[in-house]
């Protein structure tokens, strides 16, 4: 009996049974990490997945395209700032209207001061009654012809010559067609101011006795500009701009319109330039 006793005993021990109420102790121990240990890291997250993009659906046929919006270089929801202005540049002073027509010629003919060498002048001279009888004539012709406003009526004194008056530089014949090409404005008809103003004025005798002498208006074509008195001064401006005058001084000599008439009567040239 107490041998079989002894062998349940045994085979119970064997098998971790014990008696029923027994009480079977288990150790435990607490195992903390060293402090110079990291803690293992947290696994990293996924990125999310991006839906590749997908190209627009072309138009349907015979569509408006809408055009592309503008390019935003900024902030979503903010308008790209307006371009800087371009600086606008102060505009010169305005000179005064010339009345000076192309200068187009490379001869000069007689009516200038320098034009031929040695010319003999007289002094300027504003008694009408000096002329001969044949220039105070054409002189009247003239003015008459010039105050009627027409300038088919100066044409017709002109063409009383043997030959035209030189009226231009330039190869042309016509002179009312360049006188209206000249002076747009008015049709040509500013010409025939000039042409009275400067009758109006003093005149010198040049060259007398000779092959060209000539009764030449104004007396400016052959005074040069830096010897004229405050007083022909103001005869100058009767006819010519200050832009004008700039241009002259500039060259150095009047270059404005000039009569010639010969001590015969004969109109040789009503001109302007060099």
């Amino acid at each position: 009996m107490d041998s079989r006793r002894i062998l349940v005993a045994l085979l119970l021990t064997l098998l971790g049974v014990t008696e029923p109420g027994a009480q079977n102790r288990v150790r435990t121990e607490t195992i903390i990490p060293p402090a110079d240990i990291p803690a293992p890291a947290a696994p990293p997250r996924a990125a999310p997945a991006i839906a590749p993009p997908t190209a627009p659906a072309p138009p349907a046929a015979g569509a408006a395209v809408a055009p592309a919006p503008p390019l935003q270089l900024g902030p979503v929801g903010t308008a790209p700032p307006p371009a800087p202005a371009a600086p606008v540049a102060a505009a010169p002073p305005p000179l005064p209207p010339s009345r000076l027509p192309p200068i187009t010629s490379a001869s000069k003919p007689y009516g200038r001061i320098g034009t031929r060498p040695g010319p003999t002048v007289s002094e300027v001279l504003t008694d009408l009654s000096v002329l001969p009888p044949r220039v105070a004539r054409m002189r009247a012709r003239i003015i008459e012809a010039a105050r009627s406003g027409d300038l088919d009526k100066v044409l017709t004194v002109m063409q009383s010559n043997e030959t035209m008056p030189i009226f231009s530089f330039a190869n042309e014949r016509d002179p009312t067609a360049y006188w209206r090409t000249n002076y747009p404005e008015s049709g040509g008809i500013e010409v025939l101011s000039i042409l009275l103003e400067i009758l109006d004025m003093g005149f010198v005798h040049v060259d007398a006795g000779t092959p060209q002498d000539m009764y030449v208006w104004p007396y400016f074509a052959y005074v040069p500009l830096k010897l004229l008195t405050p007083t022909q001064k103001v005869d100058l401006f009767r006819i010519v701009t200050g832009s004008d005058y700039r241009a002259m001084q500039d060259f150095g000599a009047y270059i404005f319109y000039r009569i010639g008439i010969a001590p015969d009567g004969t109109w040789h040239f009503f001109v302007s330039g060099d």
